[in-house]
């Protein structure tokens, strides 16, 4: 019989192709963790690089001047070389303080109500819609506050109507959103059976919210008022426009006042020498507040999840 010639082995396909996929979707995943990997770092580095500059050009200042006659100082003349920036300080204060008073409480029964007093379907509408307020741009809650807020003031209250009271109610305004936003999902993280086991043991609705859920979100909520202090802090252009800009200690709600984040914008564009320096100074001084601020949320949301 006649020998049937050599047939080579053709490998098999399935098992080449399973493994040419397996190769690729590694390769995948490596470059999409180096990509990640480095948008992370651009965004350290673009904060680092920007809290250098900062403090580059402040630094020097308040070593010159001294800590304590920037600081505690009331008198700001840069025609004059005078620093003081305490009634800005005093002024972003209270107005901060004014603004939290207002959104945080305002804030916090919102998320209560949403979560726990309304169906599911009506809070998955009415929580994007107040989420969209914080897509507002601000000269909107400002020109809002010019047209409406401050003749309303200036009409019943008295005063000029640009004020310490109209820059904290616009500031409490704009905050809502992120109290409102981080309670909700705070609150929506402690487990249903808290509630159904305080119910089961004869305490109200409002008990059970009260006693238990409230408590159990605490450090959530706690860092929702953290971060909305920062953003009232930071606020800039509505401030700028409601809050009426005089550089003076305020003794009164209705007094016009101007804060940090308002006196580098006003007098950034024409500043220059040790005006510059001094701004740049005040800003240090804003870098490092919200620095803590944030440092606080981030330990109470630390506290909340228990890392």
């Amino acid at each position: 019989m006649q020998n049937s010639p050599n047939i080579p082995v053709q490998p098999n396909c399935p098992d080449r192709r399973r493994t040419q996929n397996a190769v690729v979707i590694w390769c995948r995943d490596k470059l999409a963790r180096y990509i990640f990997l480095a948008v992370a770092f651009s965004a350290t580095a673009s904060l680092l690089l920007i809290a250098l500059f900062i403090l580059k050009e402040g630094v020097p200042f308040i070593i010159k001047v001294g800590l304590k006659s920037f600081l505690l100082s009331s008198e700001w003349n840069p025609a004059a070389e005078k620093f003081g920036i305490y009634p800005m300080i005093i002024a972003s204060l209270w107005v901060t303080l004014g603004a939290m008073l207002i959104g945080a409480p305002l804030g916090v029964a919102g998320a209560i109500f949403l979560t726990q007093f309304v169906p599911r379907s009506i809070m998955r509408i009415i929580k994007p819609m107040i989420e969209l307020l914080a897509g507002i741009p601000s000269v909107v809650y400002g020109f809002m506050g010019v047209m409406v807020l401050a003749p309303f003031i200036r009409n019943y209250l008295g005063g000029p109507g640009l004020s310490l009271l109209a820059g904290s109610i616009i500031l409490g305004v704009m905050v809502l959103p992120t109290v409102i936003s981080i309670s909700t999902d705070a609150i929506n993280a402690v487990p249903k059976t808290y509630l159904e086991g305080a119910l089961a043991l004869g305490a109200t609705r409002w008990q059970s919210v009260h006693m238990v859920i409230l408590k159990a979100a605490r450090s959530g909520i706690i860092a929702s008022i953290i971060l909305a202090m920062g953003r009232a802090v930071g606020e800039t252009m509505a401030v700028i426009m409601v809050a009426g800009n005089a550089v003076r200690i305020p003794h009164s709600a209705l007094d016009p006042v101007r804060t940090l984040t308002a006196n580098i914008a006003l007098e950034m564009g024409y500043a220059t020498g040790l005006h510059r320096q001094a701004l740049f100074a005040t800003g240090v001084v804003l870098f490092v507040v919200v620095m803590i601020l944030n440092s606080l949320a981030i330990a109470a949301m630390k506290r909340k999840t228990g890392n």
